[in-house]
């Protein structure tokens, strides 16, 4: 595949990723709405916490570093791909292993919640685990699926599963509320065993068909989707074993970034089951544009970005009408989540009480609620940036250069540890947040002079995208003024009249900053219509 088709393919998928993660943070969002009103916040703590971590967990540390080594590089064709299966076969005994060591641990030595307000607890802890086990034997497919594009096998899959969780879960909940735990354990296993029929029945489906062989697809029969050894070829690939164990190293660090709030609150015993599930909610609320929209863009441009260059290569090393594809789709990236992270901090900061009050009422919007997703809207911002410069980082590092990243991963997950615990016994839940925007500062610190390095003999200046135009950031700051001064004046306790006039002050002033880009940023208006949205692609090939 050239790297423009590579860009068009990646570019579907990041834009059907982006739709799936929008119907998922929706059903998730309108979910918690609906279980407040039924279960109690300490419940909520438990399973959105902890049982989640220990799924979290165990399914990152057991695929994450395998994905990232065998999409890396991988063309879907002209590649023998029996040791790469065999190599990501490796995910399940190891899921096992974390499974039983993960589930020790939250079973025997971590706090148990009071039986009467949290019942079912043990069992809980066993079905999660086993939830994540199960996940994995779709490894190998999802893989597959990833480097040959099949972009709408993810989206039905992962949708038909979570519409079966939220089914599965309300129904539960409204009838049989005295399950406990046992709720949303079902209706965990279910969704992880609906995501691996869904990609069993497609690749027995496509594997011998037509389609198949039009499509020159490398595997011709069901039993190529299992491990095996194959004459003449080593049982895996030794080159992709060594990347998937310095990837390993670097997971297991990142997934303390990542979830080192959960850590913290789980291990240390910060805050209370029901504080833990109020600071998890307002979180899930704050983090739902990053979720849904950055989150899908980092994944998908890695891909593109690990096809087009190559691995530990420098840039006049590599094809350099590549470099320039490259260079370009980097700076509009930069500058498309910079304006949207930029958006969500303005308007973030005056509607933080409001949408608390609208979603839970007065247990979320009193206290520290408000204040929380304030700051989290400023680390929206960071996480923007962060996601798109790791990605382009993690995917044109040389191995050498990955294990030497190890180490400054682990000191700022020490740093971070530290820092949640200091920072939340100051300034309580906030200081999760404080923490992460530190760490995650620092983590952009070094791929911005890791990327000014690496094109610095070239003539392309990517990072030309963190300068957002001068009538950009006028439009944001009076933005800014504006919506403050408006919650101030008629939010949030004066009554329905007044809160719909605060709507509406930031409604113009969010078309104020929109017709602002759209008249500035000619080139990113492009780049999104041409290859983020595939209507508009179709429509120009």
């Amino acid at each position: 595949m050239s790297s423009q088709d590579i860009l068009q393919s990646v570019s579907t998928l990041a834009s059907y990723n982006v739709l799936l993660q929008v119907m998922f943070r929706v059903l998730t969002f309108l979910l918690n709405a609906f279980t407040l009103r039924f279960v109690s916040k300490e419940l909520i703590g438990v399973v959105n916490v902890r049982l989640t971590l220990l799924y979290s967990t165990l399914v990152f540390l057991s695929r994450e570093a395998f994905r990232r080594a065998c999409l890396s590089g991988q063309s879907g064709k002209n590649h023998s791909w029996r040791p790469v299966i065999n190599l990501l076969w490796m995910t399940v005994p190891l899921g096992v292993l974390w499974a039983v060591l993960l589930s020790y641990v939250w079973l025997w030595l971590l706090e148990v919640p009071d039986a009467h307000t949290v019942p079912y607890y043990s069992p809980a802890v066993v079905l999660f685990a086993l939830s994540g086990v199960q996940e994995l034997l779709a490894e190998p497919l999802w893989v597959l699926a990833q480097a040959h594009m099949f972009v709408r096998l993810k989206v039905v899959a992962e949708s038909l599963a979570m519409i079966a969780k939220c089914s599965i879960t309300v129904v539960l909940v409204v009838f049989s509320r005295e399950w406990g735990l046992y709720i949303f354990s079902v209706a965990h296993l279910v969704y992880t065993g609906i995501l691996v029929l869904c990609y069993a029945v497609y690749f027995i489906r496509f594997l011998g068909s037509k389609e198949a062989a039009r499509n020159s697809f490398p595997l011709r029969h069901v039993r190529d989707l299992l491990p095996r050894r194959q004459y003449g070829e080593p049982l895996v690939d030794r080159n992709l074993a060594r990347l998937t164990w310095s990837f390993f190293k670097q997971s297991f660090l990142k997934q303390i970034l990542t979830e080192g709030e959960r850590y913290v609150m789980t291990f240390l015993n910060v805050l209370s089951f029901g504080d833990q599930g109020v600071y998890d909610i307002v979180n899930n609320l704050g983090s739902m544009v990053a979720r849904f929209i950055f989150l899908p863009i980092e994944e998908s441009f890695y891909i593109f970005f690990a096809k087009v260059l190559e691995r530990g290569r420098d840039v006049k090393s590599q094809k350099q009408e590549e470099v320039a594809i490259v260079a370009e789709v980097l700076e509009c990236l930069l500058k498309l989540v910079l304006v949207i992270g930029l958006i969500i901090t303005v308007f973030g900061y005056a509607y933080s009480h409001l949408a608390l009050d609208i979603y839970g009422g007065s247990l979320l919007s009193s206290g520290s609620g408000p204040s929380l997703l304030q700051c989290y809207s400023c680390y929206v911002l960071l996480l923007a940036v962060n996601g798109v410069t790791e990605c382009f980082v993690f995917a044109v590092m040389s191995q050498e250069e990955v294990d030497k990243y190890n180490f400054i991963m682990l000191a700022l997950s020490v740093s971070f540890l530290f820092l949640s615990y200091v920072l939340t016994g100051w300034a309580g839940s906030v200081g999760f947040i404080l923490a992460n925007c530190l760490n995650m500062g620092l983590r952009i610190l070094h791929s911005l002079l890791y990327i000014h390095q690496y094109f610095q003999l070239s003539r392309w200046k990517p990072l030309r995208g963190l300068l957002p135009s001068p009538p950009i950031l006028l439009a944001l700051g009076v933005s800014a003024v504006v919506t403050a001064v408006s919650e101030a004046f008629f939010c949030c306790d004066s009554g329905l009249l007044l809160r719909l006039v605060h709507i509406g002050v930031g409604a113009v002033c969010l078309l104020g900053v929109v017709i602002a880009v759209l008249l500035t940023e000619t080139k990113l208006v492009q780049f999104v219509s041409t290859q983020l949205l595939p209507r508009f692609r179709k429509k120009r090939t």
